[in-house]
């Protein structure tokens, strides 16, 4: 498991990156001045690779997950979705997991799903019948009349996966969408979306604050520093790596809980 200090220069190596950040940062108006949460982000998420972003609370983890979804603009530097400025990007390629489900209390499963499909033209035969497949995607095809309060956690979760994935997006973007979970369901959820990915190959960025979920799912970490976040470390996580239980792995995971814990640990000294 090698690791890659910060740097302006892409990690990944290969096909044309699914998201590239050259420089990025972003400010937000705070009273009479401004709150700089992000500064100077540099890193690329490769074409069909998982990447995680790992920091401390109030590093701007999410603020470039909104950067990426099309949200927000970047105040300096340069983002590319797939090759593309983000005003030329063709947003339906592009799906947002939330950290909340945000299922419509008021619909079943069937049409939580179709929601994500309802803004163009498409038939509503079609839709029905895409979110169908997305509902059989992640095993819960004898759910899709039930709503919300009659389904579990997990069971919300791997509806609101379906509704990202039924745009068949290039790219997934995640913000916690797991941490509300318990720990067993959570492992689930991660064995589905490591499944659903093999066999579609999107790009996926995901915020966590979960060192082990980002060890499990990603190919690669990267460590922001508390704000203004900054890429502190990216570090490369073996596709084939024997598990949790391994010596090694086990290593990994406790040095980056070190950093992080030391990381927060500093910044509570400065302020």
């Amino acid at each position: 498991m090698s690791e890659q200090s910060a740097s302006p220069a892409p990690a990944f190596v290969g096909p044309a990156p699914a998201l590239s950040f050259a420089h990025v940062s972003k400010r937000f108006a705070q009273g009479d001045g401004s709150l700089e949460v992000l500064r100077d982000i540099s890193f690329e998420v490769g074409t069909g690779e998982i990447v995680a972003i790992l920091g401390p609370s109030g590093s701007g983890k999410t603020t470039l997950l909104n950067l990426a979804a099309g949200l927000m603009h970047a105040d300096a530097g340069r983002m590319l979705i797939m090759g593309q400025a983000d005003d030329a990007v063709d947003w339906s390629r592009v799906a947002y997991m939330f950290q909340d489900d945000r299922l419509l209390p008021w619909r079943v499963a069937l049409r939580n799903v179709t929601l994500a499909l309802e803004a163009g033209s498409m038939p509503v035969r079609e839709r029905l019948a895409r979110a169908r497949a997305g509902l059989a995607l992640v095993g819960l095809s004898d759910f899709a009349d039930a709503y919300p309060h009659q389904l579990s956690g997990g069971m919300r979760s791997r509806i609101a996966l379906a509704r990202s994935l039924v745009t068949e997006p290039d790219i997934l973007l995640m913000d916690e969408p797991f941490s509300r979970l318990d720990a067993q369901t959570r492992a689930t959820m991660h064995g589905e979306l490591l499944r659903i990915h093999a066999g579609h190959g999107m790009s996926i960025l995901f915020v966590t604050h979960d060192v082990e979920e980002a060890v499990v799912l990603a190919s690669r970490i990267v460590v922001f520093s508390p704000r203004p976040g900054r890429v502190h470390r990216v570090v490369d996580v073996p596709l084939d790596h024997p598990g949790l239980d391994d010596p090694s792995t086990r290593a990994l995971v406790s040095d980056l809980r070190s950093a992080i814990a030391g990381m927060e640990l500093t910044e509570e000294k400065v302020s």
